[in-house]
């Protein structure tokens, strides 16, 4: 019970800083730190794997792959919003 107080705490603490680190952005450095960010997501793309794939328990598998599914959404989202952005500053013939 202790345990999942700690990681429910952690979890809580994270979503707050990461809401107001996002909100705090300004739009010019989106596209850096969209690149960075997409780099991060890969990293937890191949947590997630090994942690789908490790065979300890049902539950871990279930959560690894929901985590892929999520990271997975991130990083093409990540990407696709990037193209984008970089492609408002090409040349239009």
């Amino acid at each position: 019970m202790e345990v999942l107080v700690v990681a429910l705490t952690v979890f809580v603490l994270a979503v707050f800083v990461g809401f107001e680190i996002i909100t705090k952005i300004p739009p010019t450095l989106h596209t850096p730190l969209m690149s960075g960010s997409n780099a991060i997501s890969g990293i937890t793309l191949i947590g997630a794997l090994l942690s789908a794939g490790s065979e300890h328990s049902e539950l871990a598998t279930y959560l690894g792959l929901a985590a892929v599914i999520f990271a997975t959404i991130n990083v093409v989202g990540g990407f696709m919003v990037t193209h984008r952005m970089l492609g408002m500053f090409k040349r239009r013939d």
